[in-house]
């Protein structure tokens, strides 16, 4: 049996989890899910594809926005936070477990939504074209694809060897460095808890630059894809915020 990649460990998002998804982060998904709503020109009754859903951030805004949303994560332990939070919020979603490699849904969708930095973890190309395949399979023709992470570019901009902050009743040491000529970010997060106790680890992101993701975007059956350097359409150029790939099928 092939060795797991990293973020299919149940364990890591256990740990890690409460520390990429805190209160400011929950904070930012009513403003998303309403960008991606005006991106896609999606109404009451639309239908949605989370792909990489985590906790369920952005499905459960959709849902409260009266869309169809189905969300798929890989993590059990995410999918389980999603769907009590969407409970709270008293919202139907579908979840999903699967792998976004192989997912494959009978029922299309209006579109179909990446974020976050939730892509170029795998350990080749290959599988990542392959997850772009997968949800250009699951939009509907003259359908959206909306996808933000962290780019060459965007890498480059906010670059920084490290930092510490405190975060979830944890005290958050990172370090980084870069993989190559800039094609990867290798990350290390060290959590060190009140009680003593250490947790440590290290997992390297594919860095793409806008373009090489652009044309990857194309390649995998998509007709159109236009780069953002946020949200609200700003210019991809030295003031972006973010990297935001508007694709349509």
């Amino acid at each position: 049996m092939a060795e797991r990649s990293w973020f299919e460990n149940e364990s890591f998002w256990k740990n890690y989890g409460p520390i990429m998804f805190d209160a400011p982060k929950w904070a930012e998904a009513p403003g998303v899910a309403e960008a991606v709503c005006k991106i896609a020109g999606l109404s009451k009754g639309a239908s949605v594809l989370d792909a990489g859903c985590g906790p369920g951030r952005i499905s459960i805004e959709l849902a409260l926005r009266g869309l169809k949303v189905t969300g798929v994560d890989l993590i059990q332990s995410e999918l389980d936070a999603a769907k009590e939070s969407a409970a709270d919020e008293g919202v139907k979603i579908e979840w999903i477990k699967d792998d976004l490699r192989t997912f494959t849904s009978k029922k299309k969708f209006d579109a179909a939504i990446n974020l976050y930095t939730s892509f170029g973890y795998c350990d080749t190309i290959e599988e990542d074209i392959q997850i772009l395949r997968r949800i250009c399979d699951c939009v509907k023709d003259g359908g959206f694809f909306i996808l933000e992470c962290v780019s060459r570019e965007t890498a480059i901009k906010f670059w920084t060897e490290g930092e510490w902050f405190e975060r979830a009743g944890m005290t958050v040491l990172t370090q980084f460095s870069v993989e190559g000529a800039w094609e990867g970010l290798r990350s290390k997060w060290i959590l060190l808890g009140k009680d003593g106790g250490r947790i440590e680890h290290e997992f390297v992101q594919r860095l793409y630059s806008a373009v090489e993701l652009k044309r990857l975007i194309l390649a995998s059956g998509f007709s159109s894809a236009e780069l953002y350097g946020g949200y609200n359409f700003e210019p991809y150029n030295q003031n972006m915020s973010t990297m935001v790939i508007v694709a349509r099928k």
